[in-house]
């Protein structure tokens, strides 16, 4: 294999590796975005469970006092009624206070509705808070371990950066920029063998004149459909 073409396949290794390193780093803040999403579910949820249980706190505080205003006014028919000496008004303050009791009653019937919700409600807050607390803990060590991931990755890629240049300075200019250039048209597939006279980069057959070059192996030898670079694999 000509050296040109083993320094070629070294570089082009490194290239892919940081290709990847790369795209790794570009989710990362995906990644994030996916976890504070996943942490935005519990707090909401949180926040819904003791949002309904002071809503049920406040409708049974509207009850209790809209109660005590009819009882008031039930005492009041009460007075009334025993202070009347006409037997129609008398009557008329018998079947208020009735219909105020009623009223009552009603009223005590859906408080006590609202106390059992109350209490399902508390339950539901304090399970919504253990749920919120426990995704506020995993939320911290998903965090922890991207930060830590990510600086992993730029610590690799500082590496390989170095690394490459090395590589790329001991490689011809001009071969360089071609590889360069199909590295970067080429899906990462500058350099590919070539195999039963078929380029592994495009599928395509090869004339038997390439074919020929190639098999020599002393010069640098493209593939006539799509130009990367060939190397016959020894």
């Amino acid at each position: 294999m000509l050296k040109e073409i083993e320094q070629l396949l070294v570089l082009q290794d490194r290239d892919r590796k940081i290709r990847a390193l790369q795209t790794e780093l570009k989710l990362a803040p995906t990644e994030r975005k996916d976890f504070e999403d996943k942490l935005g579910v519990g707090t909401r949820q949180l926040e819904a469970a003791k949002l309904r249980a002071k809503e049920i706190e406040v409708e049974r505080k509207k009850l209790e006092n809209e109660a005590e205003s009819k009882r008031t006014t039930i005492a009041k028919y009460n007075t009334q009624k025993f202070q009347t000496r006409k037997n129609e008004e008398f009557q008329a303050l018998t079947h208020e206070i009735e219909r105020y009791e009623r009223d009552v009653r009603t009223i005590e019937d859906r408080e006590l509705e609202l106390m059992e919700s109350a209490e399902q409600q508390k339950q539901t807050v304090a399970e919504a808070e253990t749920a919120a607390a426990d995704a506020k803990a995993q939320f911290a060590r998903q965090i922890q371990y991207l930060d830590e991931k990510i600086a992993a990755i730029n610590s690799q890629l500082g590496e390989l950066a170095a690394e490459r240049e090395r590589l790329a300075g001991r490689v011809d200019e001009d071969l360089l920029d071609t590889y360069n250039r199909l590295f970067r048209s080429k899906s990462d597939q500058a350099v590919v063998a070539f195999e039963h006279d078929v380029c592994t980069g495009c599928h395509m057959k090869l004339t038997a004149s390439t074919s020929a070059k190639v098999r020599a192996g002393k010069e640098i030898t493209h593939c006539e459909q799509c130009g990367r670079i060939l190397y016959r694999q020894d």
